[in-house]
């Protein structure tokens, strides 16, 4: 049954523009017949690509206007709430998005997004899926009433759990393996939190502050008042003056009860169990790991954003080595944004469209790069 109605998400070609949802499109179009269509913003979006692959003094080709191509960015855990998607309902895509999600996930995702209590929608394994399932829906959105920004599509990347929203979004990862991998990450990361208990935190801080000292010296200090293999660093780089800071509860605690003396302004924990994209995470790469080689991964058609690095993934290979790595290292978002927006004085900006619940990547962006974040839009789930 899931292999019928999944059957206009497996791709049958690599060329751009023939990729636009026939992933996972709710169109009752063959994946054969979409591709046989011609695309006139195809060539454009390869054009763009292989001055992209160039040094940016080249100047061999002919210019492709930047303003009318566009950039996905997809957010991560943290942003679900209650009646997210809700307004997404009124496209026929987007609740065949969910209708599919439920059928592979075996319970009603939607139902858990649109009246669950908050502190189930929470958990680590139902707010991931709910987060990749309704980032995904909110492009049904887009492709509906502003589709030059599907087919013009360049770049994309997300912000941890978004990375593979992306990759779904890129043709790299089926929707539905997509959906099983989310759900052994999300049980892998919330066993790793049950192991070594951690939190995180909004750090914000000066010119004159060294963020770095700091996180030695609440490690420093769990050692030596018995905390086991103690961990303290940054996990987050967000923007300027601002990371979060992630590692065992008691280094956090000594950050903030010495958050003077240490130059730090501002902390804030956030809403999660756990010291995510650190080392206390180790135990749940394993499992990752081994489902995500357990799938056939495509190269992305277009190009998708590591968190690792802030570089854009080389083919299906280079995502089998690098994404479970994500887990344990820090998310680089500014450097993916200087990456993604580096460009000649004077040449414009493509179009950004955050695609999920929230409004929080564009609010970074603004702060990263204010001139890109003027042709920034949301479509909130």
């Amino acid at each position: 049954m899931l292999g019928a109605k999944t059957r206009h998400f497996v791709r049958k070609t690599n060329l751009p523009g023939n990729w636009s949802w026939c992933r996972w499109s709710s169109s009752n179009q063959t994946p054969e017949a979409t591709a046989t269509q011609p695309d006139a913003s195809a060539a454009k979006r390869q054009q763009l690509l292989n001055e992209l692959a160039e040094p940016l003094q080249s100047a061999t080709r002919p210019a492709v206007d930047p303003k009318e191509t566009s950039v996905m960015l997809f957010p991560g855990q943290g942003t679900q709430y209650v009646g997210m998607a809700k307004d997404l309902l009124r496209f026929p895509g987007a609740r065949r998005i969910f209708e599919l999600a439920n059928e592979v996930l075996k319970y009603d995702l939607l139902k858990i997004c649109l009246e669950a209590p908050r502190e189930k929608l929470n958990r680590t394994e139902y707010a991931q899926l709910a987060v990749l399932v309704s980032s995904l829906a909110a492009l049904e959105q887009l492709r509906e009433e502003r589709p030059k920004a599907i087919e013009s599509c360049v770049a994309a990347a997300g912000f941890s759990l978004g990375e593979i929203t992306a990759l779904v979004y890129a043709g790299a990862l089926p929707f539905d393996k997509a959906l099983q991998l989310v759900q052994v990450r999300a049980n892998a990361m919330q066993a790793a939190c049950d192991l070594a208990p951690g939190a995180m935190a909004m750090t914000l801080y000066g010119p004159d502050t060294n963020l770095g000292e700091a996180c030695a010296k609440a490690q420093q200090w769990c050692l030596d008042n018995g905390v086991e293999s103690p961990y303290c660093g940054i996990a987050n780089y967000m923007y300027p003056h601002c990371k979060v800071v992630a590692g065992n509860v008691q280094a956090l605690e000594f950050l903030e009860q010495n958050a003077k003396a240490l130059k730090i302004r501002r902390m804030k924990r956030l809403a999660v169990s756990g010291a995510f994209h650190t080392p206390l995470m180790e135990s749940a790469v394993e499992p990752f790991s081994k489902a995500l080689k357990s799938i056939r991964l495509q190269d992305p058609i277009i190009r998708v954003y590591s968190n690792v690095d802030g570089k854009p993934y080389r083919n299906a290979t280079h995502i089998l080595r690098q994404l479970p790595k994500q887990i344990v290292r820090p998310v680089k978002w500014e450097q993916t944004l200087h990456q993604l927006y580096e460009r000649q004085q004077g040449v414009d900006f493509p179009r950004t469209f955050e695609c999920g619940p929230g409004k929080g990547l564009l609010q970074v962006l603004e702060k990263v790069n204010a001139k890109a974040a003027q042709t920034a839009f949301n479509v909130v789930a």
